[in-house]
């Protein structure tokens, strides 16, 4: 039994320090300062100390478990010392980043975007300060822009006016200029978040009718003072994040947890569930959650949902709003 006890702890103990090894290997590859041999050394030399300490005789043991560990706590120093940039040569869909301040029942937001796009290479950038009346707040609707499959979605909630206007906000990657997106390096503080406050005709149009992407709309059941203070929760993570720059991550920190977070700092403690990390069926939770129309069937709110065929039809013009709830 003894024995066995100690095989059980040096498998144990061998797939820890696998698991910290692989981690380690792809945070070197992906944020180095170095070109990429250097990276791909120091990834494969960190790489083989791992499985020597993993797989070390027990006679070596000891020293290959103290050698690896000295080399870990160098890695977890320099990652430590990673910090997101405030200022750099960002992408001009997200060169800044949207701040309020509410006085009374007026939201003042600076740098809201609204774009004239004519394809992703193509547009002309347009930053506004615009004014909202938190009293005329009506409607929640959800956007969900599918560019993966049925599976994975990029999330953005749109806030309804009783005066016509609507209020997009995006959770994005910001990216540097000339900069991409990738799911695995944005796990390893590979960019930075940013919060894009803009008219529908920009951040949605942009994936209706310059991207292709089926993208599909509903309006969210939920009490007026639960969409007011999301709305609220929104600037202030904006307003800190513009004060205190944030690295995105693909998993804990996107397009959905951000919002989630927000939620159940507003006391909705939303259970966990595999649909918000698999986001692309996030109406179905929401529709479990009562948070959708539950008078008629999910299939019928899913085909009714997708606007990319009106969109493409009217164009990204002023009635964008409008011309894609009809």
């Amino acid at each position: 039994m003894v024995r066995l006890t100690r095989i059980v702890a040096r498998l144990v103990l061998a797939a820890g320090i696998l698991l910290v090894t692989f981690w380690a290997a792809l945070a070197l590859w992906f944020r180095l300062p170095l070109p990429e041999w250097a990276r791909l050394l120091a990834a494969a030399t960190f790489g083989l100390l791992g499985l020597a300490a993993a797989f070390a005789p027990a006679r070596r043991r000891l020293a290959a478990a103290g050698l690896f560990g000295l080399a870990f706590a160098g890695v977890l120093a320099w990652w430590v010392s990673i910090v997101p940039p405030a200022e750099a040569d960002w992408s001009p869909d997200v060169a800044r980043q949207v701040t309020g301040t509410v006085e009374g029942s007026v939201l003042t937001l600076t740098d809201v975007r609204n774009f004239e796009w004519r394809s992703d290479d193509d547009f002309t950038p347009v930053w506004e300060t615009r004014s909202y009346d938190l009293d005329e707040l009506r409607t929640l609707d959800m956007f969900l822009s599918y560019w993966a499959g049925p599976h994975m979605a990029h999330m953005i909630l749109s806030f309804g006016f009783a005066d016509g206007r609507y209020l997009a906000w995006s959770v994005e990657v910001r990216r540097r200029r000339g900069g991409g997106f990738s799911p695995i390096a944005d796990l390893f503080k590979s960019n930075t978040l940013v919060l894009v406050a803009a008219e529908e005709r920009d951040v949605v149009g942009v994936r209706t009718n310059i991207r292709g992407e089926d993208v599909q709309r509903y309006r969210l059941d939920i009490p007026r003072q639960i969409i007011r203070g999301l709305l609220l929760q929104y600037v202030a993570d904006a307003n800190r994040l513009a004060a205190q720059p944030a690295f995105y991550n693909s998993l804990t920190t996107n397009c959905t947890t951000t919002v989630v977070r927000m939620a159940r700092a507003l006391g909705d403690l939303l259970p966990a569930d595999w649909r918000l990390i698999v986001n692309g069926y996030l109406p179905e939770y929401a529709y479990d959650r009562g948070a959708l129309d539950r008078s008629r069937p999910m299939a019928e709110l899913r085909a009714e949902a997708r606007i990319s065929p009106r969109a493409l039809a009217v164009g990204l013009t002023p009635s964008f709003s409008q011309d894609i709830r009809q």
